[in-house]
């Protein structure tokens, strides 16, 4: 296999494995500042019990985010040495940045995790505040690189191939950091309150559950529910301002997105099917007439280009319609789902059937799922660039010819940390059930 493609594929196995971790460690805090904050005001103590198993699953979990943090911020600096060499001069800040970003949740994370008994509850929503305000910052600072890769600024390449005019805030507050670092965020929010929904979910399905067992589940999917469909919605606002981000600063990415090749007003919206090179079209899409036009520029007469006016060397791989389908199409359906699960129990006033929790127990793999197509779509669709129109994939990557030991190594290191993760997280919450906890607190009272 080709040494860039092996880097690219190493690279992203990486990246692919870490954001699993780096999302849950973003959006499971704001979960328990929620579950904090409902135990303040109801005192009810199903809401503290909450917060401490979610910690518990969130420390768990952190640890091996931090590895893979790490092993991915290696890997970039082996796999393209020439991307690390511009990065270096122009967008190292936000590296620099999210070290402090990461200090601040990792101090208050042990200040909550090992005191949190001792503390008051005021003072345990600051600290998990400091907590989630630290996980957020450290991911938006990594993304804020990602997106200046997509949009960069800030800098002038020379014909001589020297980096000059070097303006350090302008590359940080590049064209597509705003969109991209509010997407992510809420993102990562959504997913992980489908997450819980899922495991609530699927806990209500058994049938040998005590009544104040239910109750316990039933709190925290409807915490679940509500967060996750007010974050799906927000995320779905924030993909339209992507879209019209790419229509001005990327309109090849979007062009690739749509599977659309000539440029043309009254655009139309593919939905489904798959980009066909020899046909010049998407094939057997829904097409829903000038939607892709209102979504660039809310107007129906807003001209979109297309693939046609670059060479095709330069297009993105064609099946990132595939991707970008995927992603939006999953987060279509939690949305619906979640809206659909407040209206059933808020204006219907019944309980969950069957049918409808295994759908939420659904919602969780299948936000993780989005996760996953939408890094791929960001990344996939920047090629044949690693910086947008100023250095391509094949100039940054190593030329070394170890590349594909390290793709046997590393992939063997995941997917046994994989199995060590699940092994421990199904280890320890299978020795203290919720079950147990009710117990011991009812005792307590």
């Amino acid at each position: 296999m080709d040494v860039v493609v092996m880097a690219r594929a190493l690279f992203g196995s990486s990246l692919g494995f870490h954001i699993i971790y780096a999302t849950i460690g973003v959006g499971l805090p704001v979960m328990i500042i929620i579950a904090e904050v409902l135990y303040f005001i109801k005192k009810d103590s199903d809401y503290a019990l909450m917060a401490r198993r979610w910690t518990k699953g969130f420390a768990i979990l952190l640890a091996v985010s931090i590895a893979s943090g790490t092993i991915v911020g290696v890997m970039i600096s082996l796999l393209f040495p020439n991307f690390m060499e511009i990065v270096g001069q122009v967008i190292a800040l936000p590296f620099q940045m999210e070290i402090f970003a990461f200090l601040i949740e990792a101090v208050f994370m042990s200040i909550y995790l090992y005191a949190r008994d001792r503390l008051p509850p005021s003072l345990r929503i600051i600290s998990i505040v400091s907590v989630a305000l630290g996980a957020t910052a450290s991911a938006i600072l990594i993304t804020d690189v990602h997106a200046w890769m997509n949009t960069p600024a800030g800098f002038r390449i020379t014909p001589d191939g020297d980096v000059t005019d070097i303006n350090v805030w302008a590359a940080v507050f590049n064209p597509s950091f705003g969109v991209t670092a509010i997407h992510v965020t809420l993102s990562a929010y959504m997913t992980v309150a489908f997450l819980v929904a899922s495991i609530a979910a699927l806990r209500l399905l058994k049938k040998n559950l005590s009544q104040k067992e239910r109750q316990y589940h039933k709190k925290a999917l409807t915490i679940a529910l509500y967060f996750g469909a007010i974050t799906s919605l927000a995320t779905a606002i924030n993909g339209h301002e992507t879209a019209q981000m790419l229509h001005e600063y990327n309109p090849r990415k979007l062009a690739a997105a749509e599977g659309l090749f000539e440029t043309t007003t009254h655009a139309s919206l593919s939905i489904g099917g798959y980009t066909s090179l020899e046909d010049q079209r998407v094939k057997y899409a829904i097409e829903i007439p000038y939607a892709l036009s209102f979504l660039a520029g809310d107007r129906f007469d807003t001209e979109v280009m297309g693939l046609n006016e670059w060479p095709e060397e330069l297009w993105p791989p064609l099946y990132v319609h595939i991707l970008f389908n995927v992603m939006v199409g999953i987060g279509s359906v939690l949305i619906v789902v979640s809206l659909f699960a407040l209206f059933y129990k808020h204006i219907l006033k019944k309980e969950f059937p069957p049918w409808l929790l295994a759908l939420f127990v659904a919602g969780g793999p299948l936000a993780l799922l989005a996760i996953e197509a939408g890094w791929c779509f960001s990344c996939i669709g920047r090629q044949p660039w690693t910086i947008t129109d100023v250095l391509r994939t094949g100039e940054a990557a190593t030329k070394s010819g170890s590349v594909g030991f390290l793709f046997a190594l590393f992939l063997t290191l995941y997917v046994t940390l994989l199995f060590v993760t699940g092994f421990v997280m199904r280890s320890y919450f299978k020795r203290n059930p919720v079950s147990k906890d009710l117990a011991s607190e009812e005792g307590g009272l």
